[in-house]
């Protein structure tokens, strides 16, 4: 039998939230190891951008990178945001290790082509290099891994940190049973966006259908559902999104939104 891995994927407004940080990382370092913690880089990018007189520009949610952009992305995230979260889990006695796809060439993506939207410096994801991953948790290590890739010509890509954590789950189910969790600041998916506690317990691809029809399920949890099915459906063992608080009791199926195919 595959031995376990849990793959977790912490959203930007936790990161933003110094408290609710420090709460999620303490859940985090008793999750029982292999582990892994994919993070995104939440408002501080944008809020260092300004500081530096950057312009930010979104388009539907998502960020264009130029090359200015990329700069304040990497000092951001792969080096305030991840090294920050690393020393905090040493500190909790979780040996952590700060990466981004670059590291080890563990993530390697193609710089996604300009079409309507020229996005600059945004990376698909094209292989991960499970051998490597496997080598680092083999050593006890937890890697700590920050939305940024590489491409063959040696380029730093910005890279959704949620379409990351789905592709290590996916790369590392060949060699483990993945549970792959996504946490942020509600306690699941909600049937009501209002409702704190209108927690869908459970979905599938047709339930998902109908609540994206109904337009109860709309906007950024879209694009995190997608990635979610896509996980299942090409071997990924269990994925959940739950509060980031609610980690631990994931574990007994005692949380969040549980998705699978049937």
């Amino acid at each position: 039998m595959s031995p376990y891995l849990t793959i977790v994927k912490i959203g930007g407004n936790i990161i933003d939230n110094p408290t609710a940080c420090v709460a999620f990382l303490r859940v985090f370092a008793r999750v029982s190891p292999p582990k892994v913690l994919v993070h995104g880089g939440g408002k501080i990018a944008t809020q260092t951008a300004s500081k530096l007189d950057i312009e930010t520009k979104m388009v539907e949610g998502r960020r264009i990178t130029d090359q200015a952009m990329l700069d304040v992305v990497t000092m951001v995230y792969g080096g305030l945001v991840n090294k920050n979260l690393v020393a905090q889990l040493q500190a909790l006695d979780c040996n952590a290790i700060g990466l981004t796809g670059a590291d080890a060439g563990i993530i390697r993506s193609v710089k996604r082509p300009a079409k309507e939207i020229d996005y600059g410096f945004v990376g698909d994801i094209e292989e991960v290099k499970r051998g490597q991953m496997e080598s680092l948790l083999r050593s006890d290590l937890v890697p700590v891994i920050a939305p940024l890739t590489y491409s063959s010509e040696g380029l730093l890509l910005n890279t959704n940190a949620d379409t990351m954590a789905s592709a290590l789950a996916v790369a590392m189910a060949h060699s483990y049973n993945v549970n792959l969790v996504y946490c942020f600041e509600k306690k699941g998916v909600l049937s009501d966006p209002d409702d704190d506690d209108s927690v869908i317990p459970s979905l599938t691809p047709a339930s998902y259908a109908d609540y994206k029809a109904s337009g109860a399920i709309n906007k950024g949890m879209i694009p995190k559902l997608d990635n979610a099915f896509q996980a299942l459906e090409t071997g990924v063992g269990r994925v959940t999104i739950c509060h980031a608080e609610d980690l631990l009791a994931v574990e007994e199926g005692q949380a969040g939104t549980v998705l699978g195919l049937d």
